[in-house]
């Protein structure tokens, strides 16, 4: 796959993801009374007790939280994850106008509660999951999640807890303990289907990579250089043929392997990779070296 047909269908899969994710907002979430998190939760909350819409609030919310994320890590946060932020919007718009502000199912019983937490929560996972497999992501409280992870002693996983915990917990207050724990059922819902869909992030905070290729050299200077991370450089040797194999390792943040493995077949088609969860990551650009916690989690330098 060349460089142009790679952009074209990252952004096929940014488009595609933000309007299905939209649309679990709109059909089933936000009717319902349900706000699992993020800023789609936010907006939710205040369309029913403001008025607000759904759409407007977040764009609003959304492109100054990308704005600081560009300020605090820089080029990490580039042009997809604000088309991102900015299509989910576009189409919260467009399904809100489409089928209107009460959904596709009457939320008037337990029952049909249960099916917009259910529906609602595999669709957003679904959404997002596609949007990530683009390298990039809906943006809104995840980068909020990653400043806490990076300025505080909590990990990614527990910053994303905390963050979508105030917005539940703020739902609780608004809707009711009921429908904050349908919420609850959703963020699990969602989490389970984004698993599915991205297989090589999963929910862990990193991961290890392995790489064996002849393009070492390439590949390396990559990592180092356009990714801004480490890599080592371990010598490997062929069982059968017995000859030198140089292989490189490298840990890289969830979000990246998408980007590593475009620019490793690019380089080298034949190479060969391996990719393993990561649960602690400690030293230079991760965690300080005694950072760890009671349970064993590690901190985000």
């Amino acid at each position: 796959m060349n460089r142009r047909t790679r952009i074209i269908a990252d952004y096929a899969y940014i488009t595609a993801g933000s309007a299905i994710t939209a649309f679990s907002t709109v059909a089933f979430l936000n009717p319902a009374r349900l706000a699992p998190g993020g800023v789609s939760g936010i907006a939710t909350i205040l369309f029913h007790t403001l008025g607000w819409d759904l759409g407007t609030t977040i764009a609003v919310l959304t492109v100054p939280i990308f704005l600081l994320g560009v300020r605090l890590f820089g080029r990490q946060y580039g042009a997809k994850t604000l088309a991102g932020s900015i299509l989910l919007s576009v189409f919260t718009w467009i399904w809100t106008a489409a089928i209107g502000t009460d959904g596709i199912i009457s939320s008037t019983s337990d029952v049909s509660t249960w099916l917009s937490a259910l529906f609602g929560g595999v669709s957003a996972g679904i959404g997002m999951g596609i949007a990530m497999k683009s390298g990039s992501n809906t943006g809104g409280t995840d980068i909020i999640a990653q400043i806490l992870a990076r300025y505080t002693p909590m990990t990614l996983g527990t910053s994303l807890f905390a963050v979508d915990g105030v917005i539940i917990a703020a739902s609780a207050f608004f809707f009711g303990l009921e429908n904050a724990l349908y919420a609850i059922v959703v963020a699990y819902l969602t989490t389970a289907a984004i698993n599915k869909i991205v297989l090589s992030m999963g929910t862990n905070y990193a991961k290890t990579v392995f790489i064996i290729s002849s393009q070492y050299e390439s590949i390396g200077s990559f990592i180092m250089e356009s990714m801004e991370r480490g890599a080592t450089l371990l010598d490997a040797q062929g069982f059968y043929t017995k000859e030198p194999r140089p292989m490189l390792m490298t840990v890289v943040p969830n979000q990246y392997i998408s980007r590593l493995s475009r620019a490793v077949q690019e380089r080298d088609p034949d190479a060969f990779m391996i990719v393993q969860d990561t649960y602690h990551v400690i030293g230079e650009g991760y965690s300080e070296i005694g950072k760890l916690s009671d349970t064993g989690d590690v901190t985000q330098h």
